[in-house]
C-alpha cells in the first residue's frame, strides 16, 4: 500500500531565513512544493505557475465555495490561496509537500488537515530579527517597522505549531538539517503507521 507523504506547513516572520532553509531542504531531499493561488497581477519577473498561480476572482471564489482550498485570505483586495487538488494529489502519490504560508493560513491548515506538520522557523530574538531586515538594505523605515510590528501577532499563535526551529547566524545550515530531522521522526511517529500489529502479520 502507497505511504501517504506529509503536508509540511513552514511559516516565520520576515528575516526568519524561510526561503533559505527550504532551499537547503530541497537540495538535501526532494520535497513537492505547494504554489500559491492568486487574483493579484502577477508582478514583473513573477512566472505564472512558478511564483503564483494566477486565478480570476470569480474562479477564485468559485474554489471558495466548493470548498477546494485549504487555506485563503483576502489582502487589500486581492485572494491569496492554496488549492487543495495539487496538494492532496501529492501526497497520494508518497511525496512529501511544503507549504511556504502565513501564520492565519496555517491555522485554517491545521482545522481542515489536522495531520499537517507545522513548522515555525524563528530568528533567535527580535534584536537579530531587526538587525537583518536592516541590513537587507531594500526596505523603507515603515516597512521595517511594520513587519518587526507584525511578528509579535504571529507569536501569539505559535503554540498551534509542531515545532519551532531557531535560525541562528551562521545557522542555516543547521536549520535545514533540524527539518529534516523532524520530518524523518514524524515518517516514525506511530499515530501515522496505522495498525501495527496487522501490518506486521500482513504477509505471513
Amino acid at each position: 500500500m502507497q505511504e501517504k507523504g506529509l503536508i509540511i506547513v513552514l511559516s516565520g516572520p520576515a528575516g526568519s531565513g524561510k526561503s533559505t532553509v527550504r532551499k537547503l531542504v530541497d537540495s538535501a531531499q526532494h520535497f513537492d512544493f505547494s504554489v500559491s493561488a492568486t487574483t493579484r497581477e502577477l508582478r514583473p519577473g513573477e512566472v505564472d505557475g512558478v511564483d503564483y498561480v494566477k486565478y480570476s476572482v470569480e474562479y477564485f471564489k468559485k474554489l471558495i465555495a466548493e470548498g477546494n482550498l485549504l487555506e485563503y485570505t483576502e489582502y487589500c483586495g486581492n485572494y491569496y490561496g492554496t488549492p487543495k487538488l495539487p496538494v492532496f494529489e501529492s501526497i497520494e502519490k508518497g511525496n512529501d509537500i511544503i507549504l511556504e504560508i502565513e501564520v492565519e493560513g496555517a491555522k485554517q491548515i491545521k482545522k481542515n488537515y489536522p495531520d499537517a506538520v507545522l513548522i515555525m522557523l524563528l530568528p533567535p530574538d527580535f534584536k537579530t530579527q531587526e538587525s537583518r531586515l536592516r541590513g537587507r538594505g531594500t526596505e523603507t523605515e515603515d516597512k521595517i517597522i511594520k513587519r518587526l510590528t507584525r511578528t509579535a501577532y504571529e507569536l501569539d499563535d505559535v503554540q498551534i505549531y509542531d515545532y519551532v526551529i531557531y535560525n541562528y547566524d551562521n545557522g542555516t545550515q543547521a536549520s535545514a538539517e533540524d527539518f529534516l530531522a523532524i520530518v524523518r521522526a514524524e515518517k516514525c511517529a506511530r499515530r501515522r503507521l496505522g495498525n501495527i500489529k496487522d501490518n506486521y502479520y500482513h504477509n505471513k
